[in-house]
């Protein structure tokens, strides 16, 4: 059988077809013709392949970007024996994830083969490369995982940024699966809890738990406190949201040295305590202005103390959320005059707007609205309103992470019934986010983000071609678009001559 080989002549490579012969016990090497040459790390055909066939093509460019990142944070060592078939599942998440038993599928569409090493593969192997993850150490292994990205890349933040989302599960068999409140407004399905945590700076994530669906979001950081002090992190700032803080939770991170940024509800306690200044007239002064992107707020600072926990409280006033929420209420109570006028039933919690005759009362209007648009912050640390805002709005990647494990990844709606698969499950989504934080991280200075990249590159295929007289077989990557060109050199110059 003849084969591709390269030969030198001149400082030129070409490319010779040619055979193995055994001559007098020796093993002969015949050349049978020259099929094309190399110029600048990329092949050149010759003309007399011009009637060459294309037997193939496959789906390449992602995943040789993908493949590349898992490589460069040593990921393939880390996933032991079933680490082909994990690195698998976790490509096709960033990709076009469905589900196992359409794995092959996809795998026969795509250049994996290239990559990895998945002859045979079958949905059982899969099953159990799931069933391996899931009996890994998880506390250990992504604390591992994330040192070693951070040696990698230099990295030493100084800032995490940790929330709660929840998805919901396809059937009723799995024990995680709880009815809660869904933040999607899915009603009637089991939900899981995912607590995920993630540097302030590139947006990395630390570490990622699933609770049941029932548990409350402050009792997540709770359980992840002990996790997060592991890590050999120096003083930080911890940002969570408003539904997260708890006086337990704000002792917990003070004594680990962090300083906490966090939201905090505006219970009667609160409007009480900020009552004399939620006044247009105080809080609409030029030196309370902060820009926050694209918004405005409002800030006044008050020392603070919450348990025992000294810092700085913050009442911040947006007025396009203040105009937003006044005007959903009161076309919300326009309606409800209708319903009564009506004889008809309103919602509950419109009631208290009217008396028994159903006239509106317009001093309950007039309380209900004294808060809208305002928020309340809570810092430990000493930073001007000018610092602390953006901090806490802009938590935009913490937002994006989510929207990666929702969307990118494909974490919804999960479909496995046990608990170990649904962990394992969300664990793939993890390591799918991970590389495409470190995907993003390598286009900083670029205008693309991980996912437009990964579409970008979508068209970039590696052709199988064949010549059906000579019995050859040759592969080229299509030609390179200026903007693939631009990713991959931005990811790492050496993939442009692969």
């Amino acid at each position: 059988m003849s084969f591709i080989r390269k030969v030198k002549r001149k400082g030129r490579v070409y490319l010779a077809e040619v055979e193995n012969r055994r001559i007098n016990g020796k093993v002969v090497q015949r050349h049978i013709r020259y099929v094309g040459r190399e110029a600048d790390g990329k092949t050149i055909l010759a003309t007399s392949l011009s009637e060459a066939e294309v037997e193939q093509v496959k789906l390449y460019g992602p995943l040789l970007v993908l493949h590349h990142l898992a490589k460069k944070i040593h990921l393939p060592d880390q996933l032991g024996p079933y680490s082909q078939e994990i690195l698998s599942l976790v490509y096709a998440h960033c990709l076009d994830y469905r589900s196992l038993n359409h794995m092959p599928q996809w795998f026969e569409r795509t250049d994996l083969s290239f990559l990895l090493d998945l002859d045979g593969l079958t949905e059982k192997r899969l099953l159990g490369a799931l069933d391996y993850l899931e009996g890994l150490d998880a506390e250990a292994w992504q604390q591992q995982m994330f040192e070693s990205v951070c040696r990698q890349y230099r990295l030493r933040p100084a800032g995490v940024v940790y929330d709660v989302t929840n998805t919901y599960l396809y059937g009723s068999s799995c024990s995680l699966g709880k009815l809660g409140k869904d933040k999607e407004g899915v009603k009637g399905r089991p939900l899981i809890q995912i607590g995920l945590a993630v540097t302030q700076e590139e947006g990395l994530p630390l570490f990622h738990k699933v609770f049941d669906g029932n548990v409350h979001d402050s009792r997540t950081l709770r359980d992840l406190v002990t996790q997060f002090g592991n890590y050999r992190l120096g003083p930080g700032l911890f940002i969570y949201d408003r539904g997260i803080v708890s006086k337990r939770n704000l002792k917990d991170i003070k004594d680990l040295g962090w300083d906490t940024l966090c939201g905090v509800p505006l219970n009667p306690a609160l409007k009480k305590f900020w009552r004399p200044w939620a006044d247009p007239k105080r809080m609409l002064q030029f030196p309370n202005r902060v820009p926050v992107g694209s918004g405005i707020f409002y800030t006044v600072l008050r020392p603070y103390e919450i348990d025992g926990v000294r810092g700085k409280l913050a009442l911040c006033l947006n007025q396009r959320r203040q105009g937003n929420a006044r005007e959903s209420r009161r076309s919300e109570i326009v309606y409800a005059q209708k319903l009564l006028a009506e004889g008809k039933a309103i919602k509950p919690g419109l009631r208290p707007f009217f008396d028994a005759q159903g006239r509106l009362r317009a001093d309950q209007l007039t309380a209900a609205e004294q808060f809208d648009g305002y928020s309340c912050i809570f810092c430990t640390r000493q930073v001007p309103p000018q610092q602390m805002l953006p901090l806490y709005f802009d938590k935009d990647l913490i937002e994006k992470a989510f929207r990666s494990l929702k969307g990118i990844t494909q974490l919804r709606p999960v479909r496995h019934w046990l608990a170990e698969r649904v962990r394992a499950h969300v664990f793939l989504c993890y390591l799918a986010y991970l590389l495409l934080s470190l995907l993003r991280y390598h286009l900083r200075n670029t205008e693309f983000t991980a996912e437009k990249a990964l579409i970008e590159l979508s068209t970039m295929y590696k052709v199988y071609l064949r010549d059906s007289q000579h019995r050859f077989h040759l592969s080229r990557t299509v030609a390179l678009t200026k903007n693939q060109e631009l990713i991959l050199k931005a990811i790492d110059k050496s993939l442009l001559k692969t």
